[in-house]
């Protein structure tokens, strides 16, 4: 039985003028277990659709899996209490599993919670080592309003964050929402993988700030730009800088701030045609 992903429901409306009865849709959160070869790693709190991308960008990302070559079997499982996205690995994955286990609930606002040591919180990054795409200052600019046109989740709850991805001279060509920011991440970095789109060819948009996992996520996925609508922390910001990550923030109304590798953006006059 599929999961609805909004509800509609009742609630005052306070104004100045005084105030009336309204029917707001909201957006849904269910509890989604990552279950691999039979043990639970993760419960994670998800917007109830592109369940199937969602578990396997947490798969790779979270390094359990390094390539769709070691899922044997997957499925999606709904229970009365909520989902089970069941993965069956080959038998040398089970290490890779026990070392990025997770055992706590993981709210919305924190993509690391539940990770059982300092050391796997703050993990050791791989180097970008290909230049990546090359973008004009116009494409990142418009980046964050470009993701808006991807986004009818929002437009019906004014509640979720998403992240797109954008390819020079073709924009935003995939995009995925969810009341995380760090599970949009997840969901569209295995929508990229599911559909065979190499993430070194274009670069990640955010809706949402930019944390450490935000920088683990990109960087795990191969994508070497990174360009979010608010601010990056400093902790993330010297993630990006040590894994030659380019980190553009606060891209809204025209422009936007580079804080890693700019060399990425091209910066001549002619290139905001």
């Amino acid at each position: 039985m599929a999961v609805q992903t909004t509800h509609s429901m009742t609630g005052l409306s306070v104004q100045r003028e005084g105030g009336r009865d309204v029917l707001r849709s909201l957006p849904e959160e269910t509890p989604v277990a990552l279950v691999f070869n039979g043990t639970t790693a993760a419960v994670m709190m998800v917007t109830p659709a592109d369940l199937r991308d969602f578990a396997f960008g947490f798969a790779f990302t979270e390094g359990f899996i390094t390539n769709l070559d070691q899922v044997e079997t997957f499925e999606v499982v709904t229970h009365p209490a909520g989902v089970e996205a069941r993965f069956w690995l080959v038998d040398d994955q089970a290490q890779a599993m026990q070392s990025r286990r997770r055992n706590m609930l993981g709210p919305v606002g924190c993509g690391l919670c539940g990770i059982d040591s300092l050391e796997q919180a703050i993990r050791p990054l791989p180097v970008l080592t290909g230049f990546g795409p090359l973008l004009s200052r116009q494409d990142v600019a418009t980046a964050t309003d470009a993701l808006r046109d991807h986004q009818p989740l929002h437009d019906q709850t004014r509640a979720v964050h998403a992240a797109g991805f954008l390819m020079p001279g073709k924009g935003i060509i995939l995009a995925r929402e969810d009341v995380g920011r760090h599970n949009a991440l997840d969901k569209l970095i295995g929508a990229l993988t599911l559909a065979g789109i190499d993430a070194a060819q274009g670069a990640i948009v955010l809706t949402s700030r930019v944390s450490v996992e935000m920088v683990q996520k990109t960087v795990i996925a191969g994508c070497s730009v990174l360009i979010a609508v608010s601010a990056p922390t400093a902790h993330a910001l010297r993630l990006a800088q040590n894994a030659k990550l380019t980190l553009a923030a606060f891209a809204r109304a025209g422009g936007f701030d580079v804080y890693a590798h700019p060399q990425r953006i091209l910066n001549g006059a002619s290139d905001a045609a």
